[in-house]
């Protein structure tokens, strides 16, 4: 098991910045993607951002590009999404999730490519 705790959501004004962190705790050695997944309200869950955990290029939804970037540190078994140029549209609850099947890199876009999910943390974009 995998336990994940999200922090960092808050509320920001248009055209300004957070950065989400997971911090992983329970069985993390077995960790093999870590994505970022958002639910804004009253619609489907989305993948933002995914990364393998132990190294390779990290993919993103093309409503994220160039504006989110994710990361993770193993040492300190913690992931990260930092958030730019912040719109009212990226408004959600935003989860961390992993996965230590090691399935096809392509299962990790999908949000139902992961088994262990954080708690969420709220994410808030006013005009």
């Amino acid at each position: 098991q995998v336990q994940l705790v999200e922090s960092g959501g808050g509320l920001v004004q248009a055209g300004g910045s957070l950065r989400l962190s997971c911090a992983a705790s329970g069985r993390t050695f077995s960790i093999y993607y870590m994505g970022w997944v958002r639910q804004p309200p009253g619609k489907e869950r989305e993948l933002v951002a995914a990364i393998r955990w132990n190294g390779g290029s990290p993919s993103y939804a093309d409503s994220v590009k160039g504006r989110f970037t994710i990361a993770r540190d193993n040492a300190k078994r913690t992931g990260y999404l930092q958030m730019n140029s912040l719109k009212p549209e990226d408004t959600a609850v935003y989860y961390c999730a992993t996965d230590p099947r090691g399935l096809p890199g392509i299962m990790y876009s999908r949000a139902s490519g992961y088994n262990y999910w954080g708690q969420g943390t709220q994410v808030t974009v006013s005009s």
